[in-house]
């Protein structure tokens, strides 16, 4: 039997660019269409030309997008002009694209009270653009606005706006949750209405994220006999954002319900780069990215119980849906001390460390990392630094940075200034650094880093380090409460590291987790041992 194909949209340019605090430039948008491109989606939604400097830029050349359909992005003409007269659907006909995807209300109460205008004069509107942009050789998708809300309102009234742009031509009538307030039930019940009056092979989905049901939506309308489902990467949009593609495509590919069933101009071959897919958006917003998400996440695959990790080992299937491998992601193994024997192995097998499960050292390390985080550590988050823990305890890490003193002094004239002095016995001579900066981590570093010409062994393996994010928690309250340190940092190699410290001053916690920064650094870099005598 044939699979029935469905084709995905993807709207991050526009519907995705209305994300607060997003700032697409002409080169972002370029580069995402590109990787968009590459995986296969079926319609690329570049911006709305006209509106905007960006988007008309954008817009002003031919795209090679491959197979996918570059799209641009307006709304129906206004009451009172005819579409040809209409100055914002001239650049939708002129745009050197193939498809047009036109926004117009399909509520009654938002034609009253956003628009101001009748009934009739907003279907009239609905119908003469979509003529207009037909018989201009476009591709016409008609994205019905606050649809669902408009059906339970009043659905003749829907109904009949999805009509008077089908019967003009349209290609698509896509069925939007604007307000993102439909649950899924309600979703599968008004679809199945919907395809009485307008084949599922000519209806989309577009479903906003407000009650944390655009994915099910998507997925529900689908099933409901939808072809087309709308989204964004990363689920990136207003408010609460879309329906998140790095989700809905891996499920469709996937899941046994939905690929027995449908097929995906993406195929599983190009499915293994969605995880770089999702984090290039995050790298191009200069955004942490969501280590919660499905599928693509950080922590999508990340096993931090004990008897958790004893079942992956033996059998991924036992708390794995799918093989992190198909989507490009990976397995985590997490240490902590909620972790066990399982754990220490798995994580030093990935260090390439071979040791007997019964080795005496598996249980050394375990108990060490237990007795650490009792004290304040967490390695959960801190990789970097239980590399170096455990390689430790094994003997394999040699002395690298020796510290005989340091002193950080705030001051403050005119401006705050802070200076730090450390003193390191590097092969039994004393290497002093001084530095300044605008904080007791930053001076620190600028002395150490700075000041490390002195000590060429060394200094060739930072010139390329820098740090990338710095936090601290405070593990409990009072004056002399303990303090947590998180460090991350990177190279050139643009993988990142973090390590952590713990003590009562902030200070001395920060100078911990920056000294296992530095360390680990040596370390992967197999520097030279320091050759102090011990």
């Amino acid at each position: 039997m044939s699979k029935e194909k469905i084709f995905i949209f993807d709207t991050t340019l526009r519907d995705g660019a209305q994300t607060e605090g997003v700032d697409f430039s002409v080169e972002d948008k370029n580069k995402i269409a590109k990787v968009l491109s590459e995986l296969g989606v079926d319609y690329i939604e570049g911006g709305w030309p006209g509106a905007n400097p960006v988007d008309t830029e954008f817009f002003s050349k031919p795209l090679n997008l491959k197979k996918s359909i570059f799209t641009a992005f307006g709304m129906t003409k206004k009451t009172g002009r005819s579409a040809e007269n209409d100055p914002s659907l001239s650049p939708l006909i002129n745009a050197p694209c193939s498809a047009v995807c036109v926004v117009g209300k399909a509520w009654d109460f938002h034609v009253k009270i956003a628009l101001g205008i009748k009934n009739d004069d907003n279907l009239e509107n609905i119908k003469e653009t979509a003529k207009h942009i037909v018989k201009n050789g476009k591709e016409f998708l008609f994205d019905a606005e606050h649809f669902f809300d408009g059906y339970k309102s009043n659905p003749n009234y829907a109904l009949d706006c999805l009509k008077h742009a089908f019967d003009q031509g349209a290609r698509w009538l896509v069925l939007c949750d604007t307000n993102g307030g439909t649950l899924p039930h309600e979703v599968g019940e008004i679809v199945s209405k919907v395809i009485k009056v307008i084949p599922g092979e000519n209806l989309g989905i577009h479903a906003h994220n407000d009650t944390e049901n655009a994915v099910a939506n998507s997925l529900t309308a689908i099933q409901a006999g939808v072809r087309q489902v709308q989204g964004t990467i990363n689920g990136l949009g207003e408010r609460c954002g879309n329906a998140n593609l790095m989700s809905v495509i891996p499920t469709l590919l996937l899941k046994k319900s939905f690929c027995d069933k449908y097929e995906l101009n993406i195929n599983k071959d190009k499915l293994s780069s969605l995880t770089e897919c999702s984090r290039l958006l995050d790298e191009i917003l200069n955004r942490k990215p969501n280590k919660s998400l499905p599928y693509v996440g950080a922590s999508a695959f990340s096993h931090k119980g004990g008897l958790h990790v004893s079942a992956v080992q033996k059998d991924p299937k036992t708390y794995e849906h799918v093989d992190p491998k198909l989507i490009g992601n990976h397995r985590n193994i997490i240490v902590s001390n909620q972790a066990g024997r399982s754990n220490i192995l798995s994580r030093l097998e990935n260090y390439g460390v071979k040791i007997n499960s019964n080795d005496p050292d598996v249980q050394k390390i375990l108990d060490k990392v237990k007795e650490r985080e009792f004290s304040g550590y967490s390695y959960d988050g801190a990789d970097a630094s239980f590399e170096l823990l455990a390689n430790r305890l094994l003997g394999k890490v040699p002395e690298y940075l020796k510290v005989e003193s340091y002193n950080v002094n705030v001051s403050k004239s005119d401006k705050i200034l802070t200076k730090a002095n450390v003193i390191f016995l590097i092969d039994g001579k004393k290497i002093e650094c001084n530095g300044e900066g605008n904080g007791p981590v930053n001076a620190l570093d600028n002395a150490i880093r700075s000041n490390f010409k002195k000590v060429e062994k060394y200094y060739n393996f930072f010139s390329d380090l820098k740090l990338l994010d710095y936090k601290v928690r405070i593990l409990n309250t009072g004056t002399e409460a303990t303090t947590r340190v998180l460090i991350e940092s990177t190279d050139k190699s643009g993988v990142s590291w973090f390590t952590v410290g713990v003590s009562p001053n902030i200070i001395e916690a920060s100078f911990k987790a920056l000294i296992d920064s530095l360390d680990y650094k040596l370390y992967k870099e197999k520097a030279p041992a320091n050759l102090n005598e011990k």
